[in-house]
């Protein structure tokens, strides 16, 4: 395929961090360019490639990763502080705006800390193993040498990660390993395995994990090495964590939603938390009122049931595994509760939505990954005679597309 050359001007961002550039054709997208900037690219239809900057924006400044450019973890580190904040702030703006609402969303909060969990890819080739993030669009893998956007912790492990994983990996054979940062150590969970887990190779892992001091490693779900139970604090009470759990990315930004969810609640006495997983809402909020957490996850909510049963000084809480998709709670379960809080996915909670616009609940405070499918909920429940108060965006992903909300509905 013959890549057509272009010589274009950037005139705005994209939600995903593309440039943007208006052509006879349509529009272009192109990666790592902002507003104003003359570019060269070649690509083919709506996409192109960057190939040189002809005339460059003040808001450039310098990548803070070798690996930027490469990497797919990261779409917008060559943005200025000023311009990022502004952009992933319209970006939740424009979202409500395509589902004409006027939303009054808060300043970006941006949290100092970084990454407790990381996702990442580990592949064999006949050399040694590879682990890091995929490149972006691409198969390809990017081996870390660097990541400003993880915890030291979990950057200085990698290399320890890779002689733990080359045993267990067959050549030109990949996996996907969680590493998590918990109040016990590092937690390692190991999936999509080709090789088969011998009683040899469990042996193995137990000792290079031992020597490594890590907290535990699990392949598939199964803790093959347990040194400490890796878990983690909610409000006053520990939480045991599952192999490979979801749990809010970077600890200040779960703090601050922590916070504006008990805030948003108010003086509110019986909560049902939807979307609960491992207690990271139901535990702050239960220091105040009772609480029903649902979640499909079994092995969240059971890690969640766990904390309730050893800790202490907060209200009752209920826990219940249902998938709120397919069997969101009706409109007479959720009027037994003066406020609910939800946390989808980033499919976000349409069917959950359309049941608590038909209740009486009169508080909802929403926690969302997406902003466009928050938007659509919102839609929802405006609809269904809420009022929806101030959105606070905030930028638990550094660096890329991905953004946290947190809003509250009254009737």
């Amino acid at each position: 395929m013959t890549l057509e050359a272009m010589d274009v001007e950037i005139k705005r961002v994209g939600a995903q961090g593309d440039g943007v550039a208006d052509t006879a054709a349509g529009p272009v997208f192109i990666p790592f360019t902002l507003p104003g900037e003359r570019v060269l690219a070649q690509g083919t239809g709506a996409r192109a490639r960057l190939e040189q900057i002809l005339q460059e924006s003040a808001d450039r400044v310098s990548p803070v990763c070798q690996h930027f450019t490469v990497c797919g973890g990261c779409a917008v580190q060559h943005m200025s502080p000023d311009f990022y904040g502004a952009w992933k702030r319209d970006s939740v703006v424009s979202a409500f705006k395509s589902r004409a609402i006027d939303a009054d969303v808060a300043p970006l909060f941006v949290p100092q800390g970084l990454r407790r969990r990381a996702v990442l890819t580990a592949i064999r080739n006949d050399a040694a193993v590879e682990i890091g993030f995929h490149q972006a669009q691409s198969h390809d893998l990017v081996d870390l040498i660097e990541c400003p956007v993880l915890h030291p912790r979990i950057v200085s492990a990698l290399p320890g990660l890779r002689g733990l994983l080359k045993p267990l990996l067959a050549k030109r054979s990949e996996a996907r390993v969680t590493v998590t940062m918990t109040e016990a150590g590092l937690d390692i969970a190991i999936g999509e395995l080709e090789k088969p887990l011998t009683l040899q190779l469990r042996s193995e892992l137990a000792k290079h994990a031992a020597d490594l001091g890590i907290a535990r490693v699990s392949v598939d779900g199964d803790p093959v090495y347990t040194a400490l139970s890796p878990f983690l604090r909610f409000g006053t009470i520990e939480v045991p964590i599952p192999p490979g759990a979801f749990i809010q990315a970077v600890a200040e930004a779960a703090t601050e939603m922590a916070r504006l969810v008990v805030e948003g609640i108010g003086k509110s006495k019986k909560i049902a938390d939807l979307f609960a997983g491992v207690g990271a809402f139901s535990f702050p909020v239960a220091a105040r009122a009772k609480v029903l957490a649902v979640d499909s996850d079994k092995a969240a909510i059971a890690a969640l049931a766990d904390g309730v049963r050893k800790g202490s000084g907060i209200k009752p809480v209920t826990t219940l595994v249902r998938d709120l998709f397919r069997e969101p709670l009706s409109a007479l379960e959720l009027n037994e509760h003066d406020a609910v809080v939800f946390d989808p996915p980033r499919a976000g909670a349409e069917a959950q939505s359309k049941m608590i616009a038909k209740s009486k609940v009169k508080t909802v405070v929403a926690v969302s990954c997406n902003p466009a499918t928050l938007a659509r909920d919102a839609r929802i429940l405006i609809d269904g005679g809420y009022t929806m108060g101030v959105v606070t965006p905030i930028d638990q992903f550094h660096y890329t597309p991905h953004i946290e909300c947190v809003t509250v509905f009254k009737r």
